[in-house]
């Protein structure tokens, strides 16, 4: 456990290095971007799941989720990304700058289930692959409902 704190704040770091060569407008892109491509990976899911299942479909699916998940896309919320617009205005609440804590919390829960969808998808059970799309949707929604307004 010790070690993959390390990783992640390594990992951190070195993102925030590059991120900070990042203009606001295009962190807010590159932010929205992932989400929307996340987004679209967990639909294809979903309908797989609920309809024709096609593992390798939903592997693919899964591994996008869990590259983005893992790509230190955190990096992406720069001092001055609280306000202003990528490909539309940021919703992000100013709390997502303040509470460091939750922020850090939700992240690693979001990164655990994302990891844990493409174990899941991999093995190839469709009970098993909703199971883990329902936790990994809720750690998605509990960080909306704490850090992005509503439209």
């Amino acid at each position: 456990m010790k070690s993959k704190l390390l990783l992640a704040l390594i990992s951190m770091t070195l993102a925030g290095t590059a991120a900070a060569q990042v203009k606001p407008e295009d962190a807010i892109k590159y932010r929205q971007s992932g989400y929307a491509f996340m987004a679209w990976n967990m639909a294809r899911i979903k309908a797989n799941a609920e309809g024709t299942y096609n593992k390798d479909e939903v592997v693919k699916a899964a591994n996008a989720i869990q590259a983005i998940a893992n790509s230190g896309m955190g990096a992406l919320y720069l001092p001055g990304t609280d306000k202003g617009k990528g490909w539309e205005e940021t919703r992000v609440k100013p709390e997502l700058f303040t509470d460091k804590e939750k922020v850090g919390k939700a992240g690693m829960a979001f990164n655990k289930e994302a990891n844990e969808m493409a174990k899941v998808a991999a093995a190839g059970d469709v009970a098993a692959v909703k199971e883990q799309l329902g936790k990994l949707g809720g750690t998605c929604k509990g960080c909306h409902d704490d850090f992005k307004m509503k439209k």
